[in-house]
């Protein structure tokens, strides 16, 4: 299919498709007045109802790492478990020490999960008042198995429980209440399918309620300032008024074409994804059980040429897949399906895909 940009199939940012920015593209209101108010009023009901809670859900302008560093600065007043799989949650490690919090990795090997028994073993020692968690741990394409994670969790009522779903939300089915999820978490360049530089985040009661009790939490991402705009229909600061445009024109979307034909869909591409690697004799870099639904990062055990192979597909077909991040740059290609993306434009890639392979 012709086009004149090249299209984005690394795992964020991701397409944005033309209705959606044209959508981003109305008139500037005031975000102190009226008309924002009914705006952000509005869209709390399909918010709350995408992250399957009665928890507030607040927007923040920023990106995602803006309040995965804003939960720890709010919720962390003990000791905090920061577990690690990857680039991105080796990272939340590194954010807790530079906010000066006690912290501790939980570590595996890139590419296996995090299990709920070394979660356990780590809580049953009452050192932690918190635990951090991302679901879907984009550096490697590991799904993180959250809902065994979250019944371990559950039996230590004083831990808060922070979940990334950065690269999961909406293309997941994630119940933040069910599964006592105490903070979830995401920016709005993965399955929401928007520009980067706003993000949505549920926030328990539980968590509000510690959040008052720990000191020097700032201004920009004070937990109980959002909560206080929020109950105004506000945001504490200036937002990205075309990014709440852009975030109700999805929401539209996403309610039209529903929540459970959303998840089938995003299944269906992860499947053909999949179907491809291991038809063109590549290996899944994650543990079998354990891959993402929204990317697919694919083991590098052909030993071909990732940066020639990527370049071939963007320069022929004007598609961009990523060349494998971090430590497994090379070693490893991923691919993004996700957002407003269907079988038919994954056909697309696949067919570039191959193409590339012959080009080598």
């Amino acid at each position: 299919m012709a086009r004149n940009h090249v299209k984005l199939h690394i795992p964020g940012p991701i397409e944005v498709s033309p209705d959606t920015f044209a959508a981003m593209c109305q008139p500037m209101i005031g975000h102190r007045g009226s008309g924002f108010q009914d705006l952000y009023a509005q869209m709390q009901p399909k918010l709350q109802q995408v992250l399957y809670t009665k928890n507030r859900v607040f927007l923040s302008t920023s990106s995602a790492w803006g309040v995965m560093e804003a939960a720890i600065n709010n919720l962390v007043s003990k000791k905090v478990l920061n577990c690690c799989c990857g680039a991105f949650s080796d990272k939340w490690f590194d954010v807790s020490k530079r906010l000066g919090k006690n912290a501790e990795a939980l570590k595996v090997e890139w590419g296996q999960p995090i299990m709920p028994e070394m979660v356990d073993a780590k809580l049953k020692t009452g050192e932690f008042d918190a635990v951090t968690l991302i679901h879907n741990e984009t550096s490697t394409g590991l799904m993180n198995p959250i809902a065994d994670i979250a019944a371990v969790v559950k039996k230590y009522p004083d831990v808060i429980f922070i979940v990334d779903t950065v690269s999961s939300m909406t293309g997941v089915k994630i119940e933040m209440d069910a599964l006592g999820l105490d903070v979830m978490l995401a920016s709005v360049q993965k399955a929401w399918a928007l520009p980067p530089g706003f993000a949505v985040f549920g926030v328990s009661e539980k968590a509000l309620k510690k959040a008052a009790t720990v000191p020097n939490r700032g201004y920009y991402f004070d937990f109980l300032e959002f909560k206080a705009n929020h109950d105004k229909n506000m945001t504490p600061s200036t937002p990205s008024i075309p990014h709440v445009y852009g975030l109700k024109h999805q929401l539209d979307k996403i309610f039209t074409e529903g929540l459970e034909n959303r998840y089938a869909r995003h299944l269906t591409m992860a499947k053909m994804m999949r179907d491809w690697a291991k038809a063109n004799g590549f290996e899944l870099f994650p543990k079998a059980g354990y891959e993402s639904i929204t990317l697919t990062c694919v083991k590098n055990n052909r030993n071909i040429d990732v940066a020639k192979f990527q370049k071939a597909i963007k320069d022929k077909h004007k598609i961009l897949i990523d060349g494998g991040y971090g430590q497994i740059k090379g070693k490893s290609f991923r691919v993004g399906h996700m957002g407003d993306e269907t079988s038919e434009t994954i056909k697309e890639v696949l067919a570039a895909l191959d193409d590339g392979l012959k080009s080598l």
